[in-house]
């Protein structure tokens, strides 16, 4: 889990993910065609992605075809599900704060 946080920490690969979450199958070339990114600097985004179990990446001749993997960002999901309640009961009594202050 700790990889899947560590990669999801760069706007760059944050992009890549969603990209492919609306395009399956992008190429390297086609997904890095939209930043100002050398296929070097893309394909050190999609290792990190790739080590962290975000993505797998399929080879067809020359053509590496990038497809999302949901089962970290999933493991990564639920345990952020487990702290939501404390979050939001600790934003509800913020809430009721604030609001007594602009009563009195």
């Amino acid at each position: 889990m700790d990889r899947t946080f560590a990669a999801l920490a760069d706007p760059t690969r944050r992009h890549v993910l969603l990209r492919l979450k609306e395009e399956p199958g992008l190429s390297v070339s086609e997904l890095a065609r939209p930043f100002s990114l050398k296929l070097p600097g893309m394909m050190k985004h999609l290792d990190v992605l790739s080590d962290a179990g975000l993505i797998t990446r399929t080879k067809s001749g020359r053509t590496v075809s990038v497809n999302l993997s949901v089962g970290p960002m999933q493991e990564a999901m639920e345990w952020l599900k487990r702290y939501e309640r404390l979050w939001t009961a600790s934003l509800d009594r913020l809430v009721a704060l604030v609001e007594e202050d602009d009563e009195r």
